[in-house]
């Protein structure tokens, strides 16, 4: 692809971002978007960025609901802010379930999901950005070669499992807006 066609992307965590942090949600019924998610996505669109989805989901790995269950939730999640894709990792090395039990290049901090994310769409890298909540965000996004944001809105700064230094730490999707 050429590198003029191409666009930056805002590369979204779900879980404390997009959706209220509640553990491990395992129903559609339990998918609690914030109420100004659908408006920063359409002013994230506007402003020229892909909006893409990348976000562990090892409940699968450990047996707290399928694959499908997941997918039923992605598309609610598409359906309700227009995201232009949701890419996700449903393994972990100690899950429950056999065929999701592995390390893989897809679960952040890893970056298969940005790799996928760029054989599928134009994605300007360089001037891309990662919003998540939690340290593997942080790295994944520095793994990936793009600016990343913690926010405050899901686990934040009070619950960092390891040492990151993000290039931003913001309030809640809404402050990600003014450095678009």
């Amino acid at each position: 692809m050429e590198t003029r066609n191409r666009k930056p992307a805002v590369f979204l965590d779900r879980d404390g971002v997009l959706t209220e942090e509640k553990g491990y949600i395992s129903s559609v019924g339990d998918l609690n978007l914030f109420p100004y998610v659908p408006e920063c996505i359409r002013q994230i669109q506007a402003k020229g960025y892909y909006a893409i989805v990348v976000t562990n989901q090892s409940g699968v790995a450990r047996g707290l609901f399928t694959e499908d269950t997941l997918q039923e939730m992605n598309e609610t999640l598409r359906k309700k802010t227009n995201v232009d894709a949701i890419f996700y990792c449903p393994h972990h090395p100690e899950g429950k379930i056999e065929e999701y039990r592995k390390e893989c290049a897809c679960r952040k901090p890893r970056t298969g999901m940005f790799e996928t994310a760029c054989r599928k769409f134009a994605i300007d890298l360089q001037n891309s950005l990662m919003v998540g909540d939690r340290a593997g965000d942080i790295l994944a996004g520095q793994a990936a070669g793009v600016k990343t944001i913690l926010v405050e809105s899901g686990y934040g700064t009070a619950a960092l499992e390891s040492d990151v230094t993000p290039d931003y730490i913001m309030r809640d999707l809404r402050d990600v807006l003014k450095v678009l």
